[in-house]
């Protein structure tokens, strides 16, 4: 937000340097992002004076051109050769004098020199009205009337004045703050210095030619709307003053209505718009509710279809105007035949127009504050200022009482503020007195004060203080955070705890792991599409955080999984020829649940296409289940999580998969996603998806791993072939094996798996290698030979399983 410096003089005293001004402003919590000297003329017209046209002859070498004599405040009269029609003896002029530099364009600036023309020396140059930069007109030299003495700067005639620009990054809280003397009240409770607000004490009704009715039907929407009319009103180019004010913040000019609704809405904060009265049928204003889908087309001259919860200002015959807050209708603004008008100054609610703003995707000086939130009390201040002002510049009478519609007022906040909380906050004890007086400059009254607590009286313009701790922030600001000392021992009232898990930490270990063995991060939008969960039964589709003021519906819900959305990476890199994918991906997912949300970072792993590329050495095999499986067990590994059980399961999303459990809390689940699961997306090969818990896997974490000394006692091997019954999983055998083996066993390998004509089409052959070791001594036969035994008798009675001999 930009303010000028010239502009705050209008309301309080500044003596500070603008280097000092924006120290100032930024430490009181109004951050000065820059601030730059701003010519209302680019050039500020040095160099450029009135003159005095003496002798007017023609040029003896053109017929278009004459030599001129011209008087402008020296000794001597310069000559100048001028080619305009209209140049004649008599004339007070503008003259651009040797070595000026002009600015026609802002980007092309020509210097005058000396010169001849056609022989004839010329010493300046009279100037048109778009050679200064003053307009674009180029009929003729600019012909002034004017008792100026000549020699007179340019600059002082046409009211040019620099003045210094503050570029405010102003934060989401700071709505008190949108105006010039919303800044001034900052200024005032740091210096002392008085806010000076404008007079309108001579605001008065001059007839009731022009009386409009106001109805409110959404009194929710719009708790304050104040209007009031004027006629005779005769709309043209805005006075100089006007027009340097908002030229000085960036603004362009319009006409002297418009601009006089800017200027009000840049000095208060308080947003105005004026309708043309003569386009109000039955002379009544309704603010209400419209059909979904009703067509507008506002003042950009696009027509858009409202949606049933926009705020919209209609006529009497709920013809829309205005829709709320945001932006004004093409039909009923004001244009240069416009003779009366039906000023209005409301208090909308933030959250309304909020809405209306992102739905149709429209960011005004309106809706920047209204969304913030403005002052409901300032609304026949800021109706009356303007009022005073338009008739000043486009003349005209008040032609109406001033109409308030302000049924339920919004009342002060009572804040309790206990001083030992200040002193805790703060980190310094600052006198009893002091706090009062710093709150009494920010317009904060106090009662009930003790010794102990006082009550701060905040009014409704402050709308981010509404709790002790935000009084207290008030307090610090002015007083200064540069005035508190850095002590030379920090201490703290609490004892800090740190979690032995990082989960951080462990987040960034865990990629680095997947990224070396092969793996992209992708980062997907946790917005997506309603229809997933509605195509896939086992999504709860009301259990989807639905957007209330979603921009699509391909963006109208929160993910409840990773799938969806890696899902259209898959689809997007594959429809660019990239089939051999191995992604992970980190993010929440969220569901509502019995009408509370919750949220959960989960990790992604999606494999697809050829584990690697085809060489002389490798074949080119296609990714499998135990590619995908093989990499979650290291992540398992990598953090030490033991005591991992496998469970088969499928799905309306996996063909086939494995839950892995902790304790019976399944972590993980992963396997080849269904052919429904990849219509989603169009996907045409396999994929293989794992879907990690990964809160519940840090909770699973094992700190106090103890590194051990590599065994001196040596490991011996043995092999067994089994034929089972198909259905009986590798799980069953490895838990069958360590309840049999105990401690000496120390890892299973699966080296062969048979399935085929030469066993029963029921059944498989598993050849295991089981590995052995004692860390306490060395395994002897005898002991080897009993615990093999105890495992093969096991497979045999537990498992059904024939032994391979």
């Amino acid at each position: 937000m930009k303010v000028a410096l010239n502009w705050l003089k209008r309301y309080i005293d500044i003596n500070e340097s603008p280097e000092q001004l924006a120290e100032l402003l930024t430490n009181t919590g109004l951050e000065v992002e820059g601030f730059e000297e701003v010519e209302t003329v680019k050039g500020g017209l040095k160099g450029v004076v009135i003159g005095e046209v003496l002798t007017c002859v023609p040029h003896p070498n053109a017929d278009k051109l004459k030599i001129t004599t011209v008087a402008i405040g020296e000794a001597e009269p310069v000559q100048i050769v001028c080619g305009a029609p209209n140049v004649a003896a008599g004339q007070k002029v503008v003259v651009a004098t040797v070595n000026t530099t002009l600015y026609p364009k802002p980007d092309e600036p020509f210097k005058i020199k000396k010169s001849k023309i056609r022989g004839e020396e010329s010493l300046g140059m009279i100037c048109a009205e778009d050679e200064l930069g003053l307009g674009v007109s180029h009929d003729g030299i600019l012909v002034l009337t004017t008792d100026l003495p000549n020699g007179t700067p340019a600059a002082k005639y046409f009211n040019l004045e620099s003045d210094t620009t503050f570029e405010i990054g102003l934060t989401p809280n700071r709505a008190d703050a949108t105006g010039h003397i919303g800044v001034a009240r900052d200024i005032k409770a740091v210096t002392g210095n008085e806010i000076s607000w404008p007079d309108i004490s001579s605001f008065t009704t001059d007839n009731k030619e022009l009386e409009i009715k106001v109805v409110v039907e959404n009194k929710e929407a719009c708790p304050r709307y104040s209007g009031v009319s004027l006629t005779g009103l005769t709309i043209k180019e805005s006075p100089d003053w006007l027009k340097n004010a908002l030229l000085s913040i960036g603004l362009d000019p319009i006409n002297n209505v418009v601009d006089i609704t800017n200027f009000v809405l840049y000095e208060t904060g308080q947003p105005l718009h004026a309708f043309d009265a003569a386009k109000i049928k039955e002379k009544t204003v309704r603010v209400k509710n419209l059909k979904d889908g009703t067509p507008f087309t506002t003042l950009d001259d696009k027509e858009r279809k409202l949606a049933a919860t926009d705020l919209i200002i209609c006529d009497g015959d709920s013809n829309p105007m205005c829709i709320a807050g945001v932006f004004g209708g093409k039909e009923s603004g004001v244009t240069n035949n416009t003779t009366s008008i039906f000023l209005e100054s409301a208090y909308f609610s933030a959250d309304s127009i909020r809405k209306s703003s992102q739905k149709h995707q429209l960011k005004t000086d309106a809706s920047f504050r209204y969304e913030r939130g403005t002052d409901p009390n300032i609304t026949v201040y800021a109706l009356k200022r303007a009022a005073l002002l338009i008739k000043e510049v486009a003349g005209g009478k008040v032609s109406s009482e001033v109409v308030d519609i302000y049924p339920t007022p919004l009342e002060d906040r009572s804040i309790n503020v206990k001083y030992k909380n200040i002193d805790r906050l703060i980190g310094v004890k600052i006198e009893h007195e002091r706090i009062h007086q710093i709150l009494s400059l920010l317009d904060i009254k106090t009662t009930d004060k003790d010794d102990h607590i006082f009550t701060a009286i905040v009014p409704p313009y402050r709308v981010d203080v509404t709790r002790e701790a935000d009084v207290i922030e008030e307090i610090v600001r002015i007083y200064g955070l540069n005035n508190i000392a850095i002590p030379e021992t920090l201490s703290s009232s609490f004892l800090a705890s740190f979690p032995e898990v990082d989960p951080g930490k462990m987040k960034k270990e865990a990629g680095l792991l997947l990224s070396a063995n092969g793996f992209q991060e992708i980062m997907t939008n946790s917005l997506t599409k309603a229809s997933y969960s509605q195509q896939l039964k086992e999504y709860d589709e009301s259990e989807n955080v639905e957007i209330l003021n979603k921009l699509s519906e391909e963006l109208g819900v929160m993910r409840q999984d990773l799938l969806f959305t890696g899902l259209e990476v898959l689809t997007h890199n594959i429809n660019r020829k990239q089939n051999n994918l191995k992604f992970y991906e980190f993010g929440k997912v969220y569901k509502k649940t019995k009408g509370k949300y919750k949220e959960k970072m989960c990790l992604a792993l999606y494999l697809t296409g050829k584990n690697e590329p085809e060489n002389w050495i490798r074949k080119n095999e296609s990714i499998k289940f135990h590619d995908l499986y093989s990499a979650i067990l290291k992540i398992f590994n990598k953090f030490s999580a033991e005591s991992i059980e496998n469970e088969d399961f499928h799905s309306e999303v996996f063909d086939y998969g494995l839950k892995l459990k902790i304790n019976q809390k399944v972590i993980a689940e992963l396997g080849k996603l269904s052919k429904k699961a990849l219509k989603l997306s169009n996907i045409k090969q396999d994929v293989f998806y794992a879907n990690v818990d990964w809160e519940a896997l840090l909770k699973k974490v094992n700190t106090n791993t103890v590194f051990e000394p590599v065994s001196k006692f040596p490991e011996v091997t043995r092999d067994l072939s089994l034929v089972i019954d198909k259905h009986i999983s590798y799980q069953t055998i490895k838990s069958i094996s360590l309840k049999e083996a105990g401690h000496l066993l120390t890892n299973i390998d699966v080296f062969d798996v048979y399935e085929g004509d030469k066993i029963d089409k029921e059944k498989k052959a598993y050849a295991l290698t089981f590995t052995l070791q004692d860390k306490s001594k060395t395994l002897t036969d005898k002991i080897i030979d009993k615990t093999m035994s105890k495992l093969m008798q096991a497979f045999e009675k537990e498992a059904g399983a024939v032994i391979r001999k």
